[in-house]
């Protein structure tokens, strides 16, 4: 018997069932607040400033292998996942909350270490851990943290707002995650370039400053973070701004190691550049004629330069690659939970 896809989670995948569920809810919003479908919702507060909340969760054995991670480093991942959605939207993290779902058998230091993490990643941003809820799990640890800041009003940035001729842009490196993730599940760690990359999967940095600077220009218009990797977060651009793209894959800014380790490994960076995820730098489009002189003021401000890696197209455009001009395919496609 044929398998009916459109009963199928698998054959929706996440963010299909994402856009089934959401429709009625999206309709009885009061005004003023943005819901599902950007990093964070967007809520009334003051006249000057809107509350961004948004939410993650970590489940054992689907996002992390307790063996492969010290708990200090996934306590520390476990919070800047989040704090990166608040810099998609141009704004400052505040409050945290942490519910956690604690398996028997996990000891005390190991919960000290995840909570030392924590507080690594929150005292640069100044983020206060103010509430939560603890369990405990009859499988493995689950995470479930929630992250609320602010945004000055009228400067938030959502995903919805590209427009044909935008460039698109990108604020750090892809692709290290995503080659250190394969490189930790294989256990056989060869040098230093791939130790690196197994530090960037597990301490990725939030573009948080940069995320709020970018967020005071009207010239940057749709903006995310890229966390299930270019191929995917792009589509969510295109989808909520109903427009096409097209990407220059000699354009991927790619690190040194990443293209050192591909070499040996045999393995295709540019694919794991815009197929991989959990980078956590900042993905956003360009008002056309504006980049140059954002991308200066910002290599100014931050020592380095923006990445113009593609351009807004129409809507019956699609999503297309081009390596030196010419059309290319790639066989992997960005995370998706379901699928």
């Amino acid at each position: 018997m044929k398998r009916d896809t459109k009963r199928d989670l698998a054959g929706l995948g996440e963010f299909g069932f994402i856009a089934r569920m959401a429709r009625p809810f999206l309709q009885s919003l009061p005004a003023g607040v943005e819901g599902i479908g950007d990093d964070c919702a967007v809520l009334p507060w003051t006249k000057r400033e809107r509350l961004l909340v948004t939410t993650d969760m970590l489940i054992e054995d689907r996002h992390f292998i307790r063996k492969r991670i010290s708990p200090v480093d996934l306590g520390y991942k476990s919070l800047v996942v989040n704090l990166s959605d608040i810099a998609a939207m141009g704004g400052r993290p505040r409050w945290a909350l942490l519910s956690i779902g604690i398996p028997a058998g996990i000891e005390l230091d190991w919960l000290d270490g995840f909570f030392k993490g924590w507080r690594d990643a929150a005292k640069p941003s100044g983020v206060c851990l103010v509430g939560g809820d603890t369990t405990k799990s009859p499988g493995g640890i689950v995470i479930n943290v929630v992250v609320i800041g602010t945004v000055r009003a009228g400067r938030e940035k959502l995903r919805s707002a590209a427009r044909p001729g935008d460039v698109i842009v990108v604020t750090g490196r892809l692709g290290d995650s995503r080659a250190g993730l394969c490189i930790l599940l294989g256990g056989d760690v060869r040098d230093r370039d791939e130790a690196r990359l197994i530090r960037v999967h597990h301490r990725p940095s939030p573009h948080l400053e940069e995320g709020k600077w970018l967020g005071s220009y009207p010239s940057v218009r749709a903006m995310m973070d890229v966390s299930d990797g270019i191929d995917s977060d792009l589509r969510r651009i295109m989808e909520r701004s109903n427009v096409g793209a097209g990407v220059d894959l000699e354009k991927l800014p790619l690190s040194p190691a990443l293209v050192r380790v591909a070499r040996r490994r045999c393995f295709d960076p540019i694919e794991t550049a815009a197929a991989g995820g959990e980078d956590y730098c900042l993905l956003l489009t360009v008002a056309p004629g504006k980049f140059d002189s954002l991308s200066a003021a910002f290599s100014r401000r931050f020592g380095r330069p923006l990445a113009a890696i593609g351009t807004i197209r129409r809507k019956s455009e699609g999503l297309r690659y081009f390596l030196a001009g010419r059309p290319v395919r790639f066989k992997s496609r960005g995370f998706d939970h379901f699928k």
